[in-house]
């Protein structure tokens, strides 16, 4: 049989579906059949690292009967980056090969892969069409746009449909509709490992492999955040494979014991399979199949991976592999943990790996794809009845394998969503119906006060006094300055590995601003401790340290705004506005009364807490707590704690100065004058303790608002013009001094972002019985990676 494969993607920069087709072929060939690839192939020039954001080709061997279909670009789709060819001359050389081809069956991986598997979706007479669907995507906004542009109809011209996995089925279903086969991806299968008793032995350390990209889909953070808990009590390695050491040093505080290799080859890949005890596959979602499993199995390596659709495909739980839920550094960590200390049961299930393996063989998987092509082959033979069949079976209206159509239709979620994962979700939805309720009410007040009103208050305020606006952005960048100095009077008298300089807490400040206005809650503050956990060293012993330097500066902050608040009152007349001051100002007071107190009730004998809710509140407040009291301890000195004191006072009062500098520039002084300052800059703050959106937009604007018409009468649009320009000022300042000191630190928004979200520490309850001697094997372990990496010793 004459076989046509067609990939939409670059054979230079392969991905599991080039690898995929290029094992088929090599047993399509084997099996005595003609094979020809068509495929794009990407020159290793300045051009392609350009369009490709500077990686280099990683190029498969080149067969003599693949035929080159252009250049590629790297675009990134489903949390990953597809190298896809959008070139004209691309199509059109596919279509003269399989014009001129003579091939008894075409081939399509992907067929809604732009441009040629889609535009290969042509009418061919006489040529039998099969297309394998290798993704798993619920994005209802890029398939639903692929069904606008027609994709069922194209679809609907394939004589046989293959799905990789039931993941993948069910995405086609959903989209497209039709009837689908799932014959699973393939792996070559060597002769068996052998599982000998030091393979199997928990003495010696535990070997963990990552092979993936360092992409959020894949949960590299979580795998991190796991490991950096669990080589504390055993000794473990953790070995990355397609991760470099510059992509892995923004995510972890100490990388002791973790062994970057970056790119490797097939060979290497291979190698480190054989070597390790476990692969970890910690993928958040978004997997059809894993291709990455079976080559574990076949290594017999059994697996520890995240139960999600796509890989419960292929581990069996308890059998093979450990399937835990996603996203979850703790239970993975427990599992990585237990997999050590239990060296028979790793034994155990490396043998059911291999027999695992061999049920993803490619002679097996060949064979199955074999029996496709003949049912395409049979059914292209068959002619339509009437013309009006012919016509629909052209257009697409008919499905080619001439059954009864099966439309594309909403099905039931394939997800199971689990214990943490529900909660966590459940925190994700209340935070967005918060942030939408914020920014509907924002949308509903700008429209009902008049955008052209807003507009011209705007207008009004740049083109009269510019100068006015320009120095109220010099001054909320001394407060930035200024708000520096504070944390760096507090941080020189902490207990840190290397003294803190100034320069240290401005790069942390800056960046820390930075965050806060470009990221939801208030993940600034740990951002800025993590950059100066890095810059003085021994980052493990010093963020705890850093973060109870933060939550004294918090305390400050209270105070001030609680002396704000109680000012801005005194300057208010009576109105109705005041009620809003009012409830306000005693949120501050109310937090501090909240922390006096909790000491005293959580020590209490007999208090109990019922729900496991209240229960994580409970132990974040005592952690919280104890960080306050080891700040607390920091300002012994009263000199020391009288600066910093009159330092976070002076950072305030700069804000308050840039507030009346943009009223002035909207002509408002008149009716607010300083005190409205004041109590503008109490009310976005209060509102900000807990931000709803990121930089608190929508919500700011409207603490504005209800301050400035409430208390001073200022009228609405004046009012909300001044709180988008006060706000644009405070973004400007943030990024202006925040995204330099961010490329000095030589890392990415993206990358702090990841380490952020990840930053809280995962600790593990300790081991029973002989856990002290497990302990005291695991620090000599990490002390000899360390050693052997030279990376520092936590």
């Amino acid at each position: 049989m004459r076989i046509a494969l067609l990939s939409p993607y670059s054979w230079t920069y392969p991905g599991g579906v080039t690898r995929h087709i290029d094992a088929l072929s090599e047993e399509l060939v084997r099996a005595g059949h003609e094979v020809r690839l068509l495929a794009p192939i990407d020159p290793d020039d300045r051009l392609a690292r350009a369009l490709h954001k500077g990686a280099p080709p990683q190029p498969l061997p080149v067969p003599d009967a693949l035929v080159p279909l252009g250049r590629t670009v790297g675009l990134r789709a489903n949390g990953a980056v597809s190298n896809v060819s959008l070139c004209p001359s691309a199509v059109a050389a596919m279509r003269r090969e399989i014009r001129r081809g003579g091939c008894d069956v075409l081939h399509i991986h992907e067929p809604v892969v732009p441009a040629l598997s889609w535009f290969a979706l042509r009418p061919h007479a006489d040529i039998p069409t099969v297309g394998t669907f290798h993704t798993y995507s619920s994005n209802a906004i890029t398939n639903g746009c692929a069904r606008l542009l027609g994709a069922e109809r194209r679809m609907n011209r394939l004589h046989a449909r293959i799905a990789v996995s039931e993941a993948a089925a069910w995405t086609a279903r959903r989209f497209f509709g039709g009837r689908y086969r799932v014959i699973p991806n393939g792996v070559h299968l060597a002769a068996p490992r052998e599982v000998d008793a030091a393979c199997a032995s928990s003495a010696r350390p535990l070997r963990i492999l990552f092979i993936g990209q360092a992409v959020e889909r894949k949960g590299l953070p979580v795998l991190l955040r796991a490991f950096e808990a669990l080589r504390e009590q055993v000794p473990a390695t953790l070995t990355l494979v397609g991760v470099s050491r510059e992509q892995v040093a923004p995510l972890m505080l100490d990388e002791g014991g973790v062994h970057a290799l970056g790119k490797a080859s097939e060979q290497e890949k291979a190698r480190e399979l054989e070597r390790a005890d476990v692969l970890c596959a910690p993928s958040l979602g978004g997997e059809s199949f894993g291709m990455v499993l079976t080559e574990a199995f076949a290594a017999s390596t059994p697996v520890i991976a995240s139960d999600i659709v796509g890989y419960r495909d292929v581990v069996r739980d308890g059998e093979d592999g450990i399937l835990l839920p996603p996203g979850d550094p703790v239970a993975l960590a427990e599992a990585l943990r237990s997999f050590a200390l239990d060296g028979s049961r790793r034994g155990a299930m490396a043998r059911s790996a291999r027999q695992r393996a061999e049920r993803f063989a490619w002679p097996q998987i060949a064979a199955e794809v074999l029996e496709a092509y003949e049912e395409a082959v049979t059914v292209a033979a068959r002619r339509p009845s009437g013309r009006l069949m012919g016509a629909k079976l052209r257009l697409g209206l008919a499905p080619a394998d001439l059954q009864p159509r099966v439309k594309a239709k909403r099905l039931h979620s394939i997800e199971q969503t689990r214990g943490r994962r529900r909660a966590l979700s459940g925190r994700a939805r209340v935070r967005l119906v918060a942030a939408v309720v914020a920014l509907s009410l924002m949308a509903l007040a700008f429209i009902g006060v008049g955008p052209m009103n807003v507009a011209q208050s705007l207008a009004g305020s740049l083109s009269s006094k510019p100068g006015l606006i320009l120095a109220g952005f010099a001054v909320m960048c001394g407060a930035m300055l200024v708000r520096a100095l504070a944390w760096h009077s507090i941080l020189a008298r902490a207990p840190t590995w290397r003294p803190a300089r100034f320069a240290d807490a401005l790069q942390g400040t800056l960046i820390g601003v930075l965050m806060s206005a470009t990221l939801p809650v208030r993940l600034g503050e740990t951002s800025r401790a993590l950059i100066v956990a890095r810059r003085l060293g021994r980052a493990l012993e010093t963020l705890p340290v850093l973060l109870a330097t933060i939550v004294l500066q918090t305390l400050l902050n209270l105070l001030a705004l609680s002396i704000v608040g109680g000012v801005a009152l005194v300057s208010v007349h009576l109105s109705h506005g005041e009620g809003v001051l009012v409830a306000l100002a005693l949120a501050p007071g109310a937090v501090l009364l909240a922390a006096t107190l909790m000491p005293v009730l959580s020590e209490r004998e007999g208090v109990t807490v019922r729900w496991a809710r209240l229960h994580r509140i409970e132990a974040g407040v005592r952690v919280v707590l104890q960080r306050l009291r080891d700040g607390l301890a920091l300002l012994s000195n009263r000199r020391a704690s009288a600066l910093a004191a009159m330092l976070q006072l002076g950072a305030w009062a700069a804000q308050m100065a840039s507030c009346w500098l943009v009223l002035n520039a909207l002509g408002l002084q008149g009716r607010a004058g300083l005190g409205a300052a004041l109590a503008v800059l109490f009310a976005v703050n209060a509102t900000a303790f807990v931000p709803l959106t990121p930089a608190n937009v929508g919500v700011f604007q409207a603490a504005c608002a209800a301050v400035l018409t409430g208390a001073y009468h200022v009228s609405a649009p004046s009012a909300l013009a001044y709180g988008i320009v006060l706000q644009a000022i405070e973004i400007a300042a943030a990024i202006a001094m925040g995204l330099p000191a961010l490329m000095k630190e030589g890392i990415s928004w993206r990358e702090l972002r990841l380490r952020t979200v990840h930053a809280a520490p995962v600790k593990l309850r300790p081991l029973q019985s002989g856990g002290r001697q497990v302990v005291g094997s695991a620090q000599l372990a990490v002390e000899r990676a360390a050693a052997g990496t030279g990376a520092r010793r936590p």
